[in-house]
């Protein structure tokens, strides 16, 4: 079953027959349209390889594989300043969230992602709905996965640290980093104000550990890569004010250093095995040039 676009563009359909990356087997093979007309069909997701949306300009092709072209140009109702789809299928959509929005409603009317979605789906005539699996905070940006029915979100929920095999974020904290790397490990409990605070030994509260690696420095700031082996709430901002490196931005948890106006925290890889068909999935975002700017 392939995504129920009922009023979607129609597709011209080509079986490859040699290995070639995406973009040099659509030069050849859409003989007299332009390099620019095939990126921008590539850009607007309309192109699907094996019924699947890509977007990957070297994307390797096999023989057999089928390729199919949308016949306009844009093959995307889906415009958003706060959302933007990365990948789609008929179980699951990954999108990376901006800063600003919620995972899912909280209260009246809240901006969130999973109501974004739910619009979209019901304007490209699929009936499904997002299913939330995983959250992140209102001001972090970054990678997330949503379930497309409650089959997969049972799945992804309840087998999530069997099937999400990679999870890391980058962050800009204050202050110079002395390590390169470490690990920091302890437990995490909430108080009544619904602050979480670490304790070096058992609180009650849940285990957590986070691996950490610093890319860059200067005297000011240091830019982090997280990488998460448990995905507790505020682990890594929580952590790395333990560290005495709070994130950016953080009025929870930082020192008031805040260089960008924002939490400085991006999900930014997102690496499991797809809950139905077992595939690798991987998914990376670039770190955000704000955070790179510093550096």
């Amino acid at each position: 079953m392939k995504n129920n676009y009922n009023k979607a563009p129609l597709y011209d359909h080509y079986t490859v027959d040699r290995e070639a990356p995406l973009l040099e087997y659509l030069l050849q093979t859409l003989n007299g349209q332009s390099r620019t007309k095939i990126k921008a069909t590539l850009q607007g997701r309309g192109i699907k390889v094996d019924g699947k949306q890509v977007t990957q300009f070297d994307f390797p092709l096999k023989p057999g594989m089928k390729v199919s072209v949308s016949k306009s140009k844009r093959n995307d109702t889906f415009k958003s300043r706060y959302v933007k789809i990365v990948y789609e299928d008929q179980y699951l959509i990954v999108v990376e969230k901006a800063v600003g929005i919620l995972s899912m409603a909280a209260g009246h009317k809240s901006l969130n992602v999973k109501s974004v979605l739910d619009d979209y789906f019901q304007k490209t005539h699929q009936r499904c709905r997002a299913h939330v699996v995983h959250r992140l905070d209102r001001d972090t940006s970054g990678l997330m996965v949503y379930a497309k029915d409650m089959d997969t979100e049972q799945r992804l929920e309840h087998e999530w640290h069997d099937i999400v095999y990679d999870r890391r974020y980058v962050a800009v904290v204050s202050g110079e980093m002395e390590e390169d790397g470490g690990t920091v490990a302890n437990w995490l409990k909430d108080n009544k104000a619904y602050v979480t605070y670490s304790s070096p030994v058992d609180n009650g509260g849940k285990y957590a550990v986070t691996h950490f690696h610093t890319l860059a420095r200067t005297t000011e700031h240091s830019l982090v890569e997280f990488k998460l082996e448990t995905g507790r709430k505020n682990q890594i901002r929580v952590h790395s004010a333990d560290m005495g490196h709070p994130v950016c931005g953080d009025v929870k948890y930082g020192n008031g250093d805040d260089p960008l106006h924002r939490l400085c925290l991006h999900a930014f890889l997102l690496c499991f095995y797809h809950p139905v068909t077992h595939e690798r999935m991987e998914f990376e975002t670039p770190i955000p040039t704000a955070f790179r700017s510093l550096f």
